[in-house]
């Protein structure tokens, strides 16, 4: 591919030249008639997708009619960054935490479905004469779907808010991360003829390491530093921003020895759980659609009429195969992990193509030189077939399904419903108790260990070095002990327990020695948080020296500054915490604490709304559910302290000013059927909230709320009155005097006047 070369051929010093000239011509060219097809797609009511793809055949050197692009590497450099943009703007929408809400869901399907297509694609290679390692190869490119395709098939259809798209996309994801896998085994095996067990895991063990620390480094750093600048963060600035993050973290995988679009992915997915993630899929769809053109009009360019009129016959079965054998096993591992039938065959039926995945794991191939050379081209001209049919089948998802239910007997269709409503139900039993903590045990064991990980290895290759050539032996010492102390409250965690009281109490109940099972993995933690701690300090002070300060901490950190370690360990959980589940803070207003037990929230308003098109004082939010509006932001206008008479519309988003179980009363009211507005939080720059002293000379002392109109005089809206170590929150009739601390929010030219006349 195109930029990796670049990327190499740059690392190694090498001169990289370009057509500058050739570049733009030919993007202009694609451009052009890509334009034209689908405009005519759309006519015709197709999906652009396949608009797309008819566009980047005609554009190719296979068709003679027209003039071709004078060089396809040019298409491919722009296709490359097209995939990067793309999987950017899945992991915008698909956060970190979604994705570990269909995690267990989607691994266990991705297993189901790469086994099934491995074995079917083995078979079909072996019946059409095929050596062994060109039908393992054949098989690893049928079992991976194309995301890409996917995104652009949801999105055109409008089906990306569907229950069935979430699981969709978590199994694409899974795909992606078990592809570099099979890369790693399929490579074994071509050049040894064997797995490499060793590579393998260390192949594994890289990943996970990567993934979590940029997750936890991202998710910690990012959403506070943006916050830091939001007053600077308007659209122009905000894509600036976020197409450096995107590109930079791509680059940064790569030089990590992993993909381009696995990192782009990465850095949406940390972006996703940010109050920004509207802003930022807003900002970053014009490119996004513009580079995704240019990738789908690219697979359209690697269509070869001759090889389809000569292997027409596997083409066709090949397609057959990965639609039919993704449809089985798709549907198949999606019911086995408590998916209804309904969404498992929307799901089954969503995923029959084969894409980017496929073409790389070719080229993987074929730079080994154990594929065939003419596998390429008929993978190519499969993965063109089952785009084109992607959109149909998924549209035949839900009549197959009514299909399936009439002629399903109605005891095995009660038993798979009955199964399905027992895996989501999750009874409250001794098994499944000891399965949640089992979970939690494993996830906070390789969470932390690799946190200590990382923070060992930054230290040994990087930190002390540079303090020892400073500072020498001493530079060496402080380096250890910051290093230590850096180490301490992850140490607490890795050591602690992970049960809760709740789950001790059930636990009791169900049997008298469920203790001994939570004590031996309490012990092998420390253990292991033991044994880390000797490795560091083993490698910089011996080994000897190493267990007995290794022991000397441990005993330290839990008999003296166990306190300040948990107090530590709790700030940074806290503000981790608080940093991935910001964008659902926003929304119930529980980041933002006004006065009180008052917090303000970011509600959209949906279009199933109840209130849609009634004006503030024809509604019941204030009299029946406590909560006041404070501010709507409709498009580019903000309207601070609205009066009464504002009407509210769909879009709007909508500033609630309420206590806890207020808002959250209101949210589904507000919210039904919402499409997302991204806020342009630069419009409300002089919007602020105030706590406001009244002084003698103020010239609301002595008047009530409701005697001086404060929304229309001031431009303000009055949250409460602290009046000593009281706070009235039911202001309208209540007579301000001096010394009274006034909750204000408004617009700060005009609530000051408040103060003193």
């Amino acid at each position: 591919m195109l930029p990796l070369t670049i990327l190499l051929n740059a690392a190694a010093g090498a001169p990289v030249e370009m057509d500058i000239n050739g570049l733009i011509s030919d993007l202009a060219f694609i451009l052009l008639l890509g334009a034209v097809v689908t405009l005519l797609f759309k006519w015709i009511k197709q999906p652009v997708v396949l608009g797309y793809i008819v566009a980047g055949f005609l554009a190719s050197p296979n068709f003679k009619a027209l003039p071709s692009v004078t060089t396809e590497a040019n298409i491919e450099f722009w296709a490359q960054i097209g995939i990067v943009v793309l999987l950017f703007s899945l992991g915008v929408e698909f956060s970190f935490k979604k994705l570990m809400n269909v995690g267990g869901s989607a691994i266990s399907t991705v297993m189901i479905i790469i086994t099934g297509m491995m074995l079917s694609g083995v078979i079909v290679g072996h019946c059409l004469g095929m050596s062994f390692i060109n039908c393992l190869f054949l098989g690893g490119m049928l079992s991976m779907s194309s995301t890409t395709i996917i995104i652009k098939a949801f999105t055109d259809m409008g089906l990306r808010q569907k229950r069935f798209a979430g699981i969709v996309f978590g199994v694409l994801i899974v795909e992606d991360l078990f592809a570099v896998l099979l890369m790693v085994i399929l490579s074994s095996i071509a050049l040894n003829n064997s797995v490499e067990g060793g590579e393998l895991i260390m192949s594994v063990s890289k990943l996970v390491f990567f993934l979590v620390i940029w997750f936890v480094v991202g998710v910690y750093v990012l959403p506070s530093a943006l916050n830091r600048v939001n007053r600077f963060l308007n659209p122009e600035t905000l894509l600036v921003v976020s197409m450096g993050l995107c590109l930079g973290m791509a680059v940064f995988s790569v030089q990590c020895g992993f993909s381009l679009a696995l990192g782009a992915f990465v850095m949406g997915s940390i972006l996703a759980g940010t109050s920004y993630a509207e802003r930022i899929e807003k900002v970053t769809a014009p490119v996004k659609d513009l580079f995704g053109a240019v990738f789908f009009i690219s697979v359209g360019m690697m269509v070869q009429p001759t090889v389809i009129v000569e292997y027409w016959g596997s083409i066709l079965l090949l397609s057959g195969v990965v639609i039919v054998g993704m449809i089985v096993f798709g549907s198949l591992g999606l019911l086995l992990t408590g998916q209804t039938l309904k969404v498992a065959i929307e799901a089954g039926f969503s995923l029959t193509q084969i894409g980017e995945f496929a073409f790389i794991i070719a080229s993987l191939g074929m730079s080994l030189g154990v594929l065939d050379a003419t596998i390429y081209p008929i993978v190519v001209a499969v993965s063109v077939i089952t785009t084109f049919t992607t959109p149909y089948f998924i549209k035949m998802a839900n009549p197959f399904y009514r299909f399936v239910e009439k002629i399903l007997p109605n005891r095995l269709h009660f038993l798979i419903e009955r199964y399905s409503a027992d895996a989501k139900e999750g009874a409250a039993s001794a098994r499944h108790v000891w399965t949640n903590l089992l979970r939690r045990y494993l996830w906070r064991f390789m969470l932390y260990s690799i946190i200590l990980i990382a923070i060992i290895a930054v230290s040994i290759a990087y930190f002390v070095p540079w303090l020892t050539d400073l500072f020498g032996g001493w530079g060496k010492f402080v380096g250890v002990i910051l290093t230590l102390l850096l180490m301490a409250p992850f140490l607490l965690a890795l050591s602690s327990p992970v049960s809760k009281r709740v789950e001790v109490k059930m636990l009791e109940s169900y049997h008298s020695q469920y203790r001994v099972p939570m004590v031996v993995m309490t012990v092998f933690r420390a253990v292991v948080a033991l044994i880390l701690v000797i490795y560091y300090i083993g490698s910089c002070y011996g080994y000897l020296v190493g267990v007995f300060a290794a022991i000397a901490m441990m005993v330290l950190l839990f008999a003296v500054f166990r306190k300040q370690a948990r107090r530590s360990l709790q700030t940074i959980e806290s503000k981790f915490m608080s940093n991935l589940n910001e964008r659902e803070l926003r929304r119930t207003g529980k980041n933002y604490n006004l006065v009180s037990d008052l917090h303000q929230a970011v509600v959209h308003v949906g279009s199933g709304s109840p209130y849609l098109g009634m004006r503030l004082m024809d509604t019941d939010l204030h009299s029946k559910y406590g909560v006041n509006i404070l501010n709507i932001q409709r498009g580019g206008e903000f309207i601070p302290v609205p009066a009464g008479d504002t009407r509210i519309f769909p879009g709007d988003v909508v500033g609630v000013v309420g206590t806890d179980s207020q808002i959250e009363s209101i949210l589904p009211l507000l919210e039904c059927d919402r499409t997302d507005t991204p806020v342009d939080m630069s419009a409300s720059s002089d919007f602020d909230v105030a706590a406001l002293k009244l002084t003698e000379t103020s010239p609301i002392i002595g008047h009530t709320v409701a005697q001086i109109d404060v929304r229309r005089k001031y431009m303000s809206f009055i949250l409460a009155i602290q009046r000593g170590d009281e706070y009235i929150t039911d202001v309208v009739s209540i007579p301000f005097c001096a010394g009274d601390v006034v909750w204000v929010a408004g617009n700060k030219k005009y609530y000051n006047k408040l103060v003193k006349s």
